[in-house]
């Protein structure tokens, strides 16, 4: 984690910032203040936030496990407030994430889905991919005809997996 955060588990109390940091990237689809509070006291286990020095929530990540593959995590969303980014924040989000669901629930694959305009997150998990040695298999997972509202782009699948150390991890 870059100096001066901390790595934690979201509380219901972070509800609120992480929908700030949500609605304020202008990229993630934004859901209800109420889904993301619920999402801090639910999905808690499998999410993160990294906090800054006064512990307000500077960035997150949301994720679940998969209800038909439990070893795999799948990543909602991630956001970094603007004020933090260009710090590394989302890839030590990403890293302490899977790296606690991994030890604590026997992940080994990620997925995630990604608009292909989105080069932030595309960036993002193509260098998670290097790092841990692990494939990287992409598909478009919801073609555009499949969202009710218009304009909404295709959502490609990332599947990232199985899982090895981080590049530079010695056992």
């Amino acid at each position: 984690m870059p100096e001066g955060f901390k790595l934690d588990t979201p509380r219901v109390e972070d509800g609120a910032a992480i929908w700030r940091i949500a609605r304020d990237s202008e990229a993630l689809d934004l859901n209800s203040s109420y889904s993301y509070l619920l999402w801090c006291r639910d999905f808690a286990a499998t999410s993160a936030v990294a906090r800054d020095g006064a512990g307000e929530p500077a960035a997150f990540i949301t994720g679940y496990l998969r209800p038909e593959s439990p070893d795999t995590l799948f990543v909602w969303q991630v956001a970094v407030d603007e004020a933090h980014r260009g710090r590394g924040l989302a890839a030590a989000l990403l890293d302490g994430l899977v790296a606690r669901v991994a030890a604590d629930q026997g992940v080994c694959r990620i997925e995630t889905t990604i608009t292909e305009d989105n080069a932030a997150s595309n960036r993002l998990f193509a260098s998670f991919a290097e790092r841990h040695g692990a494939p990287l298999a992409r598909e478009v997972l919801l073609d555009a005809g499949h969202f009710p509202e218009q304009g909404h782009d295709a959502e490609v699948l990332h599947r990232i997996g199985p899982l090895g150390p981080p590049a530079g991890h010695r056992p």
